[in-house]
């Protein structure tokens, strides 16, 4: 099955093709920061996996330094994340929020819950709206 994605401004435009190897949410900080939520969403697949349709020159990079895995791609105009090919280059991280089509799995783990937010915690009472609450 094809997926497709983009950033908000649509510069940036992918297809990926499932099966994904995993579906993680993490809880680290440094996903934390990257993403200002309590944590990332991130499909992994295979490098083969994703075929750019637009803006692949509008794409860059950040790699943080002292991690062994952690790097982060964004589209230059809006700021988005978007798939970034890990750093051996045989993987593909693509953010699920980039995705404009529903990918029809959901997360199979969550990695890093130890440093989960203090305040992501017991969510289930407090009140949820469809839209912007009036």
């Amino acid at each position: 099955m094809k997926n497709s994605g983009s950033c908000l401004c649509n510069k940036v435009t992918f297809t990926t093709e499932s099966p994904y190897s995993r579906f993680a949410l993490c809880y680290c900080s440094r996903c934390r920061k990257v993403t200002g939520s309590a944590h990332a969403s991130n499909l992994f697949a295979n490098a083969n996996q994703i075929e750019w349709l637009s803006g692949a020159d509008n794409v860059t990079r950040f790699e943080f330094p002292e991690a062994e895995r952690f790097s982060r791609a964004f589209c230059k105009t809006c700021g988005s994340p978007v798939p970034c090919l890990s750093i051996d280059g045989t993987k593909i991280v693509i953010p699920a929020g980039s995705l404009d089509s529903d990918p029809d799995v959901n997360p199979d783990v969550k990695i890093y819950s130890a440093d989960k937010a203090r305040w992501y915690q017991n969510l289930e009472s407090i009140p949820e709206f469809d839209g912007a609450p009036k």
